[in-house]
């Protein structure tokens, strides 16, 4: 359990250095080449991405629309016995004049120590509906 705890912690972390405009070196090692990535909703960065490029590029389409203003608080980590964690995840970010805050569930499936999947479960969908329109 350790180890899931451990890489859903270089994840955030990784996320956190590329969102404040570091590179993405840190992410390339933590993501798996097939990666999933998937955002509900009806925003600027809702959608399904599959790949390393498509992930990466959402990652900077995040990064882009928070200004490099993007941070993130792990709450709590959720472990079982197989390769899926939960993990309870603030967020907040100045978006135009207003400083937002939201709160999230990234569902990871994880192949070894690299993140395969994430399915991002907002806690209010219409909030972050709204955070996220362009």
């Amino acid at each position: 359990m350790q180890a899931v705890w451990e890489a859903v912690a270089k994840l955030h972390e990784a996320q956190r250095c590329f969102y404040a405009g570091g590179s993405s070196d840190a992410l390339l090692e933590i993501l798996a080449k097939d990666v999933e990535w998937t955002v509900p909703g009806t925003n600027a960065i809702a959608g399904r991405y599959a790949g390393i490029d498509e992930v990466l590029a959402y990652f900077a389409r995040r990064r882009d629309l928070a200004s490099g203003t993007l941070t993130m608080r792990t709450r709590e980590i959720l472990v079982g016995d197989g390769d899926h964690v939960a993990a309870l995840t603030d967020g907040s970010a100045l978006m135009g004049a207003v400083e937002e805050h939201w709160s999230t569930v990234g569902l990871y499936r994880l192949r070894g120590e690299l993140i395969a999947a994430c399915w991002l479960l907002p806690l209010d969908a219409d909030q972050f509906d709204r955070i996220w329109s362009a």
